[in-house]
């Protein structure tokens, strides 16, 4: 009995050395991991009991009959036509294209102006302080001045007949109005992909505005570039021409539909009105006296270089000594003015400006009057959607709007109120 007991002793002290070490590990194992929790974790059993409805579970989400996504390839939106949609994105990618050669073309002639400016004054008034020195010196020196007084005078009268010709400033406004135009072209594509429902109809009205544009803001100067000094003034026009056409008859239907009622027709009206009569015509006639000033501008600058340039050249004659110094001087000096009245004060981007402007009228009239004409109302924008544009693009409230409206029924030509709070 006591070497039983001996025994039992034995084999539970060398148990409990061997089982020493790995309490001990059990003990460390939790701190390491006390931060991690296993909520639902049920003691004994859960891996053999659930065995199967985890292996179904799986089974169940790896089917390919519950992963399968269900689209309705009929519906554009959910599906759009690959083919459309590579159109789309080549017509976006040639508009980001013209965006950026249009900017570093107007800020190359916007550079254009201003150097062309500063060196013809610089050529100009050299010219006319060569002529005062030759003037009141003799022999040699007063001929070297009055030679090279005609040569800088002739040099200047040339190229401002060129510059007057281009007119940089103008050139520059162009391509600054081709830029702004083709971002909005941009953001136009961009929310048609987002929309997702692209058409056929859809590629070719952006490829046709592209090419509308390219066509009204030209890049090269010659051959294409636009006429500086037109024989009547228009306004700038940057749409496609079927953009512009009218279909069917006006409806007056009061019923609504569509967002369209006839109030809201006659309110479009009296809109379209106002901005023919007061904020197209008003820029047309702002234009007309940039382009008279201009013109004149244009025409008196070479021709006192040119009369300064004859002058210099008669300095020291016996008969016109006298005359031609004061022509050689004051006219170099008012070719400078003119000058910089021009080219510093850019008439030139001024008439392209109201030019741009008047288009703006022009466009909003036409889009109007599309919508006024067409006969299927289903057909129109919406009309609640149509009238908040349209006080926005006139920079009014939808209440300045119907004011506006009613003002011009009222007073019709009249009104002494411009439709846009803009410009």
């Amino acid at each position: 009995m006591a070497a039983m007991m001996a025994s039992s002793s034995i084999i539970m002290n060398s148990s409990s050395k061997q089982i020493r070490p790995i309490v001990k590990a059990a003990i460390n194992i939790p701190r390491r991991v006390a931060n991690i929790s296993l909520p639902g974790l049920r003691p004994g059993g859960f891996v053999a009991e659930n065995d199967n409805l985890l292996y179904r579970s799986t089974d169940k989400q790896l089917s390919p009959i519950k992963i399968i996504t269900t689209v309705n390839r009929s519906d554009p939106k959910n599906n759009p036509d690959p083919v459309l949609m590579a159109k789309l994105y080549a017509v976006l990618e040639a508009v980001s294209d013209r965006i950026e050669m249009h900017t570093n073309i107007g800020d190359q002639r916007t550079n254009w102006n201003s150097l062309l400016l500063t060196s013809i004054n610089a050529l100009t008034l050299a010219a006319a302080t060569m002529v005062g020195v030759a003037a009141v010196s003799g022999g040699a020196p007063a001929a070297a001045l009055k030679l090279s007084s005609t040569v800088l005078y002739v040099a200047a009268t040339g190229m401002l007949s060129v510059v007057n010709k281009i007119q940089p400033s103008q050139l520059a406004e162009e391509q600054r109005n081709a830029a702004r135009l083709f971002k909005q072209l941009r953001s136009q594509i961009q929310t048609c992909i987002s929309v997702g429902n692209v058409t056929a109809a859809d590629v070719k009205e952006m490829t046709e505005k592209v090419l509308a544009l390219d066509k009204a803001y030209p890049l090269p100067l010659l051959g294409v570039m636009l006429e500086k000094f037109p024989a009547k003034v228009e306004p700038a026009v940057w749409w496609p021409e079927q953009g512009r056409k009218q279909y069917g008859k006006g409806n007056t239907n009061s019923k609504g539909y569509n967002g369209w009622n006839g109030n809201l027709e006659k309110e479009m009206r009296e809109i379209v009105n106002v901005l023919k009569i007061k904020d197209e015509e008003d820029y047309i006639k702002l234009s007309t006296k940039a382009l008279n000033l201009n013109k004149m501008l244009a025409v008196a600058g070479p021709v006192l270089t040119g009369m300064a340039a004859v002058g210099s050249a008669l300095v020291g004659s016996h008969s016109l000594g006298g005359c031609a110094v004061v022509v050689g001087v004051l006219g170099g000096a008012l070719a400078s003015v003119v000058n910089t009245l021009e080219h510093g004060g850019q008439v030139g981007m001024v008439f392209e400006m109201y030019r741009c402007n008047a288009g703006f009228f022009k466009l909003m009239e036409e889009t109007i009057e599309s919508n006024l004409m067409e006969a299927d109302l289903e057909k129109r924008e919406n009309g609640e959607v149509f009238e908040m544009k349209v006080a926005l693009q006139l920079g009014r409230s939808l209440s300045q709007l119907r004011d506006l409206a009613a003002a011009g029924s009222v007073k019709g030509d009249d009104i002494d109120e411009f439709a846009s709070k803009l410009f």
